[in-house]
């Protein structure tokens, strides 16, 4: 499994790292990427930082927006 740092960028057009991505759901509660893009403006422009379906580069990014959504999520199920 791969290991990411907070200061990992996730959305290259607008430089927003996985940090700020964590805390926008965490923090913000931010529950969907709609309210992701219009918190942090990752995902805004291209899109491929989105989810991997969007991703036309090659090679693919190791981690999505929809991923780190979905894992937070479950694990806030988890702990609740």
């Amino acid at each position: 499994m791969a290991r990411f740092e907070m200061t990992d960028i996730i959305c290259e057009c607008e430089k927003v790292t996985l940090g700020e991505i964590i805390y926008a759901i965490k923090e913000k509660n931010c529950k969907n990427l709609e309210s992701i893009i219009n918190l942090t403006g990752a995902g805004k422009y291209c899109g491929f930082c989105s989810k991997k379906e969007k991703d036309f580069n090659i090679p693919k990014k190791k981690i999505y927006l929809d991923n780190i959504i979905t894992k937070l999520q479950t694990q806030r199920i988890r702990n609740d």
